[in-house]
């Protein structure tokens, strides 16, 4: 066993992702409560946050884990949290063809060969909300890449088709799973600059996963890709990639994918940490990219392996098909939060935006709580090296300046500022890539007016470029302007509507 106690002082509360079993996809919303309340039999997944009576922030996680369980915490009734672990599992069963169920448990934790480095237990530790964006203390702690070429990793933004089941409009030929379909995602992506497709579930068969169903010609697809500029990232169950990942992976490779997308693997024990590790090695002696699903936090695997760009961990936009949970107040708590272990796959991009009384919950042609620009503000505020754009490319397609905006914001960043914020409320963020500087900001459902100061800026004429809640985004949440100007000093103004955002590039005028 690991025994680790974090004993706080006062009446502390605390931002907790309460699970209620190990078997979970760690995508819980964050309970706000008082470390009290939570009695010995609840626990919660990582990262989680404390804050002190004072305001004090600490952020709680792990990082370069390697060969060792995930740790998560649970309460004992007063100012206090217990590291629990889950156990190695010694006997598991196939419950269907995609996964297995865990039958009988060691009555240790792990088993490892010493000497061991076990994994870095962080405190993130802030006195004003803001600062804990900036802090990258897990990466750094994480195992240094073990890779000797990382050239060839290639990090940027994905054209996704599960988010509006493919239900794309204005063609010749019947939308779905087959090849004209995702031609038709390649086409859009490389149209506006986007790196990759991502193919999701249902392009192949669950159990053999190196078998397209007849209606897609899988490489037919990825070399058209290829002639595009466009890489195709494959989807699947872990289970079936288990079966045979060498083999797999080689055929894929053969093919010609960019990447793969692993899903369901609901698990932290020491097991399924290694099983991560064994595909991420996998992959990149194949030249493979890695997005994790079903998964737990980033756990330093991706410094060790940077061509694993994402964990998902995170209720995302995703959830927007299924329940009423994804609201703008979530959706600020998540950089103080969840954010603090690492990138996320939240999926953004949502092009239905509604408020909250006009939000229904539809499968099949989703909507999202909030307004266009709170989606916007997301593409710079959430780390995600592999970020989404999670909707229908025909929607896409339809509003071309929108597009094009959300299209050109990269997704790695040479520096991070934390302009102003505070949890569960509204946070607006700098972040610099070369010569630009990307400005994103989101509120909860309150309104709010900014007036920042921009003296990160060099001196000289610099031009900005936004998209800000339009006049009407109140009642129409979808509405948004979009405007390019000189910016005349370095005092930023701009407003966010109830549930809004903002989104700017900004770069020298004589560029």
């Amino acid at each position: 066993n690991e025994v680790c106690e974090l004993n706080f002082a006062g009446n502390s509360s605390v931002l907790f992702p309460e699970e209620k079993s190990f078997i979970s996809h760690y995508e819980q919303c964050y309970l706000d409560t008082i470390l009290t309340a939570i009695s010995e039999d609840r626990y919660c997944s990582l990262p989680a946050l404390v804050t002190s009576v004072d305001g004090i922030k600490v952020g709680i996680t792990e990082t370069g884990q390697s060969n060792y369980p995930g740790m998560f915490l649970k309460g004992t009734g007063s100012n206090s949290l217990r590291a629990i672990f889950p156990a190695v599992p010694l006997k598991t069963e196939q419950v269907n063809s995609t996964n297995e169920k865990i039958i009988e448990e060691a009555n240790y934790i792990a088993k490892v060969n010493t000497p061991f480095a076990l994994p870095w237990r962080c405190l993130l530790i802030a006195r004003k909300d803001a600062e804990l964006i900036e802090n990258n203390i897990p990466f750094l702690l994480a195992e240094k890449c073990v890779l000797d070429d990382t050239g060839w990793i290639k990090a940027g933004k994905a054209a996704w088709e599960w988010y509006s089941v493919r239900n794309i409009y204005g063609v010749d030929f019947k939308s779905g799973i087959n090849t004209d379909t995702y031609k038709y995602y390649i086409d859009f992506a490389s149209a506006n600059g986007i790196e990759y497709i991502v193919m999701d579930g249902g392009w192949s068969d669950n159990i053999n996963i190196n078998q397209p169903i007849p209606s897609v010609k899988i490489k037919e697809i990825i070399n058209y890709g290829k002639k595009k500029n466009v890489g195709v990232i494959l989807w699947m169950f872990w289970y079936a990639l288990l079966n045979d990942l060498n083999g797999y992976l080689d055929d894929y490779a053969d093919w010609g994918a960019a990447g793969i997308k692993v899903d369901f693997m609901q698990r932290a024990d020491q097991l399924m940490v290694n099983y991560y590790e064994q595909i991420a090695s996998a992959a990149a002696k194949r030249k493979l990219l890695v997005d994790f699903h079903g998964a737990f936090k980033p756990n330093g695997l991706q410094r060790k392996y940077p061509n694993v760009l994402n964990f998902e961990g995170v209720n995302g936009g995703e959830k927007n098909k299924f329940n009423h949970k994804i609201t703008p107040m979530h959706n600020v708590t998540l950089p103080f939060t969840r954010m603090l272990a690492g990138p996320m796959d939240y999926t953004p991009g949502a092009m239905k935006n509604e408020t909250s009384k006009g939000f229904c919950v539809n499968y099949t042609i989703p909507m999202s709580q909030g307004t266009r620009c709170h989606q916007a503000g997301m593409y710079i505020m959430y780390e995600s090296p592999l970020q989404t754009l999670c909707d229908n490319a025909s929607h896409y397609l339809a509003e071309p300046k929108f597009t094009r905006f959300i299209s050109q914001i990269p997704t790695t960043w040479d520096e991070t500022i934390a302009l102003s914020g505070k949890v569960k409320e509204y946070v607006v963020v700098a972040r610099r890539n070369g010569d630009k500087w990307y400005i994103g900001g989101m509120t909860n459902w309150a309104t709010r007016d900014m007036d920042l100061t921009l003296d990160f800026l060099d001196d000289g004429e610099w031009e900005i470029e936004f998209v800000a809640d339009g006049i009407n985004a109140d009642r129409y949440p979808s509405d948004y302007k979009l405007s390019k100007e000189i910016l005349k000093s370095k005092i930023l103004k701009f407003s966010m509507a109830s549930g809004g955002g903002y989104a700017a590039i900004l770069k020298k005028a004589d560029q």
